[in-house]
């Protein structure tokens, strides 16, 4: 097995310029692992930066991934703005009841001040911190929820879809305050030592609605959010499909595509060649019963799907790997990464 002749992110610049860097990049998307080797609950585990940086830093030097994961939980940005967060045993924070109760709060809503919310404080610290740690040698990952997804948290789904239908301009509201909080939590985040931001942005995969709505919608908030982030971003579905709206991706400006294990990777990475980063896509509902056999093929499968000409990062297809994953399956898909991702990846068939 050979060794890494580059940083991981000199490895990852280099395939985000889709050329072929010493292997193929892998991002182990890890929020609550972290827990698990602190000894702590995911609730004491995220209520403190100083254990997340640890937690990361665990993970690292253990699995001798490429990236540092620096996301607590989605509800985390709910939290910001007031409403409340679920925690669980064993997975991620959901959020409680929505916080807007009727459409009408909309008109007079304003976006939290980022300096003023202790819950995303802990996120700068950590940023920080970790920033110091690693300094320009392994890329550190911001997340935000896109101003078109948050909704569903804000709302619920059922009234969100009720207010993109039949209240557009309460719904464009929305999206003015939405995009105005999501810019500056990215650019905080990029300010604090993460290298790029992971745009969350499940509701416009054409999983959830038709492409006609999200060119509409979704791809103008985008597009417009994304040329005021100070940064790198990859646009993450979270599990849903993406391959019919590529070349509209391409046009929000963003760098990287999170690609869902429902559609053909190689298609996929076809697709996006030279024009996006394709991000993904091991299950990671099918990791929790993995083989470490089974992770060393499907990482070999992955790879020879999109890894010729780099422009391509393997990592889960979700964007958060579940709790129930085991160690045995994260360190199998490391050894299988760097056993099989070695450029050039002449054991792949012609």
């Amino acid at each position: 097995m050979e060794t890494d002749h580059m940083t991981s992110l000199e490895r990852v610049l280099t395939t985000l310029g889709h050329n072929e860097p010493d292997r193929v990049p892998l991002f182990l998307f890890l929020t609550m692992h972290g827990a698990k080797e602190l000894g702590l609950s995911i609730k004491d585990y995220f209520s403190r930066g100083e254990h997340v940086v640890q937690g990361q830093l665990k993970l690292l030097e253990k699995y001798g991934h490429d990236c540092i994961y620096n996301f607590y939980h989605a509800p985390l940005e709910v939290e910001a703005w007031g409403g409340e967060v679920v925690y669980c045993e064993d997975g991620p924070p959901n959020s409680g009841t929505p916080f807007i109760k009727d459409i009408k709060e909309i008109d007079s809503l304003e976006p939290p001040l980022i300096d003023a919310c202790t819950c995303l404080e802990k996120v700068l610290t950590s940023a920080r911190l970790l920033k110091e740690h690693v300094q320009d040698q392994v890329p550190i990952i911001g997340v935000v929820m896109s101003p078109f997804s948050l909704p569903v948290m804000q709302l619920g789904f059922n009234k969100y879809i009720e207010l993109i239908y039949e209240s557009p301009l309460l719904f464009r509201r929305l999206m003015e305050v939405n995009t105005r909080f999501c810019v500056n939590w990215a650019n905080a985040q990029l300010d604090a030592g993460s290298t790029a931001i992971c745009y969350f942005d499940p509701v416009s995969s054409p999983t959830i609605i038709p492409r006609e709505l999200y060119l509409k919608t979704g791809f103008k908030v985008a597009k417009n959010t994304i040329a005021q982030i100070n940064g790198p971003t990859a646009t993450h579905l979270a599990s849903g499909r993406g391959l019919s709206i590529v070349d509209d991706l391409v046009k929000t400006g963003t760098d990287i595509m999170g690609s869902s294990s429902l559609e053909d990777l190689g298609r996929v990475k076809a697709a996006c060649r030279g024009k996006l980063t394709v991000l993904g896509d091991l299950n990671g509902i099918g990791m929790c019963g993995w083989t470490p056999e089974q992770a060393e093929e499907e990482v070999k499968k992955a790879i020879a799907a999109a890894g010729p000409g780099g422009g391509f990062l393997l990592s889960d297809n979700h964007g958060e790997i579940p709790f129930q994953v085991p160690d045995e399956v994260l360190l199998a898909i490391s050894r299988a990464v760097r056993q099989w991702g070695q450029y050039p990846l002449d054991w792949i068939s012609s």
